[in-house]
């Protein structure tokens, strides 16, 4: 592949204010051109892409396409910076007047280097809010795509898309099916907006001769327009790939833009390194329709404050996974500590959890056109939530892990929308770990709350999703939840319940089906403040259960805790795959004697602090 830098612009607005500006503060930029003054960090915006494309394993050749009026500068500056004096292509323009266009700068340095191969087109004088990305993995896109490649970004809100090129994309395929060249904003919804960054496949270069014949004016030949025709006319296969960065191309703006973006990117770059990201995942407790998410049911699940994991990523030169002292111990006091660690614990605590989220990651990115920085991170996590008591303490690490990337790489909520995000978070723990899991924990860990889930076939089967609605929180019952001290296997559930309704099981089935129904019923008593029927269906929530699942698959301990709070007339069910139940007390004065009987029988026992993500603004952020 070959790079090509375009300088050769003429940047009078610039330029003029520049000599004219009597502060004396920009004297000593009077003369130079556009794509030498300061850039971020101050180097010169020209070499910021210079180190950017200076890699030999990934282009044969660099070329520079300049005017004859700045010659001499780009000439100085390629001595000086090791750049191929030979490669630097004069146009021959001298004013604004007599230019040739970016398009016909282009095809200058094709035709007179009789250049044949893939190229990359770069503008020189374009300033950059990320001085890291990876241009490697631009080029490996456009390779994995059958056509042309746009490079974009997301406008920042006081950018107005009928000053840019704005493309329409399909978010499926990264297929361009508009290019609008700054549009009026009734135009188009679209805040997609193209930069002068492209790749070309070396059979589509003979069309920017043909172009070029249908446009005399040097003022037409902009990419803008070869685009409109490109895309919209001949209808050819050009794709988009996004950087989740700004871009602000210096061409014909006066000082204050100039400045005013170099201030806004050099502030953006100064303030993200040494700041930390925190985010928070939390525990779940599943209300109704346990387990009936794994079957195309309904469920009802709610996070709550009490148990969280929380996941911090600061930049560092290279990327660390930090090993938590206490899930992921490399050190041990004897043989002994190691056996009873090992038996409690298990084997694998958390950091494969991180690795395996980093991973997927960055699989995803890469498939959906999404170019990230080379930035590098140190990632560690804490979590308070007990382990093997189906509170979601896995899912929860995955999720904030996965918060933390999005924040650090500026990945959207457009890039990466919430119903994705929770199919996401069960792929990298079902495909990548192995770990046998449902949808639910991971949908109301990142809607977060109180959320209604219907996962019925025909909506998954049509959009990859089921249907999530947020639930009114206020004026919440009080629930209560009680786990195993010690749950080792008295607490798991251990069934063939999937292959019994795969193979159509009457039973089964229509227990599945009645999972839904409680659930949406609990859904209205919900919504009515009906918390005597909510407890109610609680109550049948569990019966259910127990007329699908043997005893012996339902487990001694959970057993015993549904007992021991009916006891005491709470509403109880499992709220996940075992090892902890929740209730709902409608009587609030035997709560302290049930709490006391709970703890006689060596469980944990607290009152549940339901997390509101319309009182937290952060969202899990900290």
């Amino acid at each position: 592949m070959i790079c090509i830098l375009l300088v050769a612009g003429h940047g009078t607005i610039l330029e003029t204010q520049i000599k004219n500006d009597d502060t004396g503060l920009y004297s000593h930029l009077t003369g130079v051109p556009k794509a030498l003054l300061p850039g971020i960090g101050g180097k010169k915006i020209l070499d910021f892409w210079w180190e950017t494309v200076n890699m030999r394993q990934l282009f044969t050749e660099v070329y520079l396409v300049t005017n004859a009026d700045k010659y001499k500068h780009y000439e100085r500056w390629a001595t000086a910076n090791d750049f191929p004096v030979e490669n630097v292509v004069n146009d021959g323009s001298t004013t604004l007047e007599d230019r040739l266009g970016a398009v016909a700068d282009l095809e200058l340095v094709i035709r007179s280097r009789k250049l044949q191969d893939d190229i990359m087109v770069i503008a020189g004088d374009m300033l950059c809010a990320d001085q890291n990305f990876d241009i490697a993995q631009v080029i490996r896109f456009f390779r994995s795509e059958p056509g042309e490649l746009i490079i974009y970004y997301e406008l920042e809100e006081s950018e107005k898309s009928s000053s840019r090129g704005i493309v329409e994309v399909l978010p499926d395929t990264h297929r361009i099916t508009r290019f609008l060249e700054k549009p009026q904003e009734v135009l188009t919804a679209s805040r997609l907006a193209s930069v002068v960054f492209y790749c070309i496949q070396r059979d589509t270069l003979s069309y920017l001769s043909n172009f070029l014949s249908l446009q005399p004016q040097a003022s037409d030949r902009s990419f803008g327009r070869f685009w409109e025709w490109l895309i919209n006319e001949k209808q050819l296969d050009v794709f988009g790939m996004k950087l989740p960065t700004g871009f602000q191309l210096i061409g014909q703006v006066g000082l204050s833009d100039y400045t005013k973006w170099l201030t806004h990117y050099s502030t953006k770059q100064q303030h993200n390194p040494a700041k930390p990201i925190t985010c928070r995942s939390f525990a779940r407790v599943g209300l109704m329709g346990n387990p009936s998410d794994g079957f195309n049911g309904k469920t009802i699940a709610m996070s709550i404050c009490n148990f969280w994991a929380e996941v911090t990523l600061v930049e560092s030169q290279t990327l660390v996974l930090v090993p938590h002292p206490l899930n992921d111990p490399t050190e041990f006091g004897s043989l002994q500590d190691l056996f009873y660690i090992s038996r409690k614990e298990g084997y694998l605590g958390g950091l494969r959890l991180l690795q395996a989220t980093c991973k997927k990651f960055y699989q995803f990115c890469s498939k959906q056109g999404i170019a990230l920085t080379k930035q590098n991170f140190t990632l560690k996590y804490d979590t308070n939530i007990p382990r093997q008591v189906g509170l979601a303490g896995s899912s929860a690490i995955v999720s904030a892990t996965l918060k933390c990337l999005m924040k650090f790489y500026n990945i959207t909520d457009n890039d990466l929308p919430k119903p994705i995000r929770a199919n996401f978070i069960l792929n990298v723990e079902t495909d990548e770990l192995f770990i046998t899991a449902g949808l639910q924990d991971r949908v109301v860990q990142v809607y977060e709350g109180l959320v209604y889930m219907d996962f019925s076939k025909k909506l998954v089967e049509e959009q990859g999703y089921g249907c999530y609605i947020s639930l009114d929180m206020s004026g919440l019952p009080l629930f209560w939840l009680a786990y195993l001290s010690d749950p080792s296997d008295s607490g798991r559930i251990h069934s063939n319940i999937r292959q019994r309704w795969l193979s159509g099981e009457p039973l089964v089935v229509e227990a599945m089906k009645t999972f839904a129904e409680l659930t949406d019923q609990a859904r209205t008593a919900l919504q009515d403040r009906d918390w005597k029927r909510l407890a109610q269906l609680m109550d049948q929530n569990f019966e259910l259960r127990r007329s699908v699942y043997t005893e012996d698959c339902l487990g001694p301990g959970n057993l015993k805790m549904v007992q021991l709070a009916r006891q005491f007339g709470s509403a109880v069910k499992l709220p996940g795959s075992g090892g902890a139940v929740v209730g709902l007390c409608l009587d609030e004065e035997r709560l302290v004697e049930m709490k006391q009987a709970f703890q006689e029988a060596g469980c944990v026992f607290c009152v549940i602090a339901p997390y509101n993500p319309s009182a937290n603004s952060d969202s899990g952020q900290h």
